[in-house]
């Protein structure tokens, strides 16, 4: 039988490998462009990630630890300014964004049914279960990646 719940683990355990193989090879220039005004360079979107990983464990924590905590949003924009996404370095941000999936993943795979269901009430979104947000993280994995995608040059 299908378990949404493993798919979504496959899903999250292959974005750090797709992430990683994506920009292997990839010069400074390339990794450092922005395609645009106001949107984000390929080092800004592994960035973005890392912050959003972080954010998914710190929640997931708390949807375990807690009842129904408040889950507060933050400004993805604000964040990338403030840890200066453009000046990464791409090794140490793969390395840290592997190192929080890697810790996500190890929490989930230990879940049972209710802890699943645990849920908490975020600040836009309203009332989320573990695995709403686990699947949310999985979707966000999905369009960050074929971003990057579309900015690697030919």
């Amino acid at each position: 039988m299908l378990s949404e719940r493993q798919e979504l683990l496959k899903t999250l355990r292959a974005g750090p490998v797709i992430l990683r193989k994506l920009i292997r090879g990839l010069d400074v220039t390339a990794l450092r462009r922005r395609p645009a005004a106001g949107e984000w360079a390929i080092i800004e979107v592994v960035g973005h990630l890392g912050d959003t990983e972080e954010r998914a464990v710190g929640r997931l924590q708390r949807m375990l630890a807690e009842e129904e905590p408040f889950l507060p949003a933050y400004d993805p924009n604000r964040l990338a300014e403030e840890h200066r996404y453009l000046e990464l370095e791409p090794g140490p941000s793969l390395d840290r964004f592997e190192r929080l999936r890697a810790d996500h993943l190890a929490a989930l795979e230990t879940l049972d049914d209710a802890g699943w269901r645990r849920t908490g009430r975020h600040e836009e979104d309203g009332q989320m279960t573990v695995q709403q947000q686990a699947a949310h993280i999985a979707g966000e994995d999905g369009n960050h990646l074929a971003q990057i995608a579309h900015l690697i040059p030919e």
